[in-house]
């Protein structure tokens, strides 16, 4: 471990909760659905659009109803992504031509940008046009993020709540989230990004002269097209000089920004957070992985000063940076570690010399092993899905801490409200296996937790591991699924496992090397994003409605404190174990193998 790495996530965490903690007390604000101080021009701005819209800003909803509302909003909003992919070619702002895009990518996207997830099983600069860009898929990043916070909000409600049937209104939840918070904040960061030189623009793209021509091998074809072949049957080439690239523009900031506020991920550039015209600068990328936990950060102290209790909030907080500082320092450490192939090569080198240097593959020296190990650290648990590197060049055991912090659930910080809603889910079930060891009936924030609650506990908890196992299974068995693998052995099932993780848990990233891009994928992937997000979301706000229904209970002298060092351990124990009985099968089929296969033939050699 470097000092540099250590310096590097001891700043990242104090700058994190230095802004984090009173922009938290803001977004309790927000969720109490009332004019903020110094913000009364938007809070009448605010009414006007709900008077507009001919929607009743005091009209309460059920759990039920809230539901209906959330679903609906966001199917039409799967829709027209879907639609304007189908129709790109004959709509504004497309001065490349982009062609249409295909049904099952379309439906792919489509889904993707809808569930917070963003997976892209294309080139972004090479498929879709500046209006499907900025319209389509942008919009749907502020829209799925504030769907997220607003199922916080009514969960948090349901805590609160006395006796009462409402979780609150979707409408206003959405809105003021939008308004308030997702609007303000990526206007300031895409204008930092732009003086950062992240690029922002309606151009075509530009064709500029190399510094240095680069020479090639082209292969020859004959008149009807079809590549040259010599008796041997080896193919024709000729010499070929490159003295120009084409590089592609677009209004990048303002994606940028909202892709790492939102916890979206999906990167304008095929390249996403590695390419210089999206993460240009190390304080460009560090500003970005700020820009990701701020807001699942800020919730938990909304949380805690919502529910009238700051040291909830501490608690919950506290149980996910022990988890995200534990997964961080093993990225650092397996990726500082040489690479064995290295020594087999006969490197001439001294071992402390390699271990020094450690696995620069796929990532970009501007950033480095730390910070690329950090980012990668962040978007796997934040469910953010932007990589500043190729998650498929880590180590074994560097490529599995971000897939486990995926399979934990996405609630080590999390998404945007995902986070918190699932880490409260979690919550639940550790007061409900404390009351099972004592002997009590379990509370939680004065509520008590009973059979109906657990039910659809154990159903927000178990449906993902079950997208993602059997949709792995799945995708092994079938030649269609087997067909997109382009490395075999270990590492090739580590690659399916974790396109499936990442799609169940809504975060996008993927390692690569996978040709996902395929009717297969594109609907198999599909079907775990969307039942991954509202499979999950629709037992949550259930549960936010019992919780609502019920009276809050008084502290008592046999109460479970859920606020010191005890219940966070029991916390963090719930998570990682419930990680473990999923996962572990399928983790020693995949990264733990691939590791004892690369060290394991390393010392043979030795």
């Amino acid at each position: 471990m470097t000092t540099q790495s250590m310096m590097l996530l001891v700043t990242f965490m104090v700058v994190l909760f230095a802004l984090a903690y009173p922009f938290g007390l803001y977004l309790a604000k927000v969720g109490e659905d009332g004019p903020i101080k110094g913000l009364g021009w938007l809070y009448r701005f605010e009414h006007w659009m709900y008077r507009l819209a001919g929607k009743d800003s005091h009209a309460a909803m059920n759990w039920k109803t809230y539901v209906i509302a959330l679903l609906v909003f966001n199917t039409v909003g799967a829709l027209f992504v879907y639609g304007v992919q189908r129709l790109q070619l004959w709509l504004p702002l497309n001065p490349q031509g982009m062609i249409n895009v295909s049904p099952d990518s379309s439906f792919n996207t489509a889904v993707a940008f809808a569930t917070n997830t963003d997976w892209q099983g294309y080139a972004g600069e090479a498929t879709m046009s500046y209006f499907t860009q900025m319209v389509a898929l942008a919009g749907q990043n502020f829209f799925s993020a504030a769907t997220g916070v607003a199922v916080v909000f009514a969960l948090i409600r349901g805590f609160t709540a006395r006796s009462s049937k409402s979780i609150g209104n979707f409408w206003v939840d959405l809105t003021r989230t939008v308004l308030y918070v997702l609007l303000p904040m990526s206007v300031v960061l895409a204008v930092f990004l732009i003086g950062q030189g992240v690029i922002q623009n309606f151009s075509p793209s530009k064709t500029v002269a190399l510094i240095d021509p680069v020479s090639y091998q082209m292969p020859q074809v004959d008149a009807a097209g079809q590549p040259l072949k010599d008796a041997k049957g080896a193919p024709v080439t000729k010499d070929a000089v490159a003295t120009t690239q084409t590089l592609s523009m677009g209004p990048v900031a303002s994606q940028e920004a909202i892709k790492m506020i939102g916890t979206n991920g999906g990167g304008f550039f095929n390249a996403n957070s590695a390419h210089p015209y999206e993460n240009p600068t190390p304080l460009a990328n560090f500003f970005q992985m700020l820009a990701i936990f701020i807001i699942p950060a800020g919730l938990c102290f909304a949380f805690g000063r919502m529910v009238g209790d700051m040291r909830q909030g501490w608690a919950v907080v506290a149980a996910m940076t022990i988890v995200f500082v534990i997964a961080t320092l093993a990225i650092f450490y397996t990726e500082q570690q040489a690479l064995p192939a290295l020594h087999a090569m006969g490197v001439d080198q001294t071992v402390s010399t390699l271990q020094a240097g450690g696995n620069m593959e796929g990532k970009e020296t501007r950033f480095g092993i730390s910070a690329s190990a950090l980012f990668a650290a962040i978007t796997t648990a934040a469910s953010c899905g932007a990589v500043n590197a190729m998650h498929d060049s880590l180590m074994p055991l560097g490529g599995m801490a971000p897939l486990l912090l995926m399979q934990f659930g996405e609630v080590i910080f999390g998404g945007v409200g995902s986070g918190l809603y699932t880490m409260l889910i979690f919550a639940i079930l550790a007061v409900f296996i404390a009351g099972l060891m004592i002997g009590r009936t379990p509370e939680y924030l004065g509520k008590k937790i009973q059979a109906y609650d657990m039910k659809m506990t154990s159903i927000a908890l178990l449906v993902t591991p079950a997208l993602v196992l059997i949709g792995t299974a799945i995708a092994v068995m079938c030649d269609a699924g087997k067909a997109g693998i382009l490395n075999p052995g270990a590492h090739g099932f580590s690659e399916i496992l974790y396109a499936f993780s990442s799609a169940a848990n809504n975060n996008g990233s993927a390692f690569a090397g996978l040709s996902a891009n395929t009717p297969f994928y594109n609907v198999m992937l599909a079907i775990a994003m969307w039942f991954g997000r509202f499979a999950m979301i629709i037992p949550i706000l259930a549960v936010a409605g019992s919780l609502a229904a019920k009276k809050r209970l008084e502290v008592t002298a046999g109460t479970l404190p859920t606020h010191g060092p005890l219940f966070v351990a029991l916390l963090i124990g719930t998570v990682v174990l419930l990680g473990v009985l999923n996962y572990v099968p399928a983790l020693a089929l995949g990264p733990v193998i691939e590791h004892l296969q690369l060290f394991g033939s390393s010392l043979s050699i030795k």
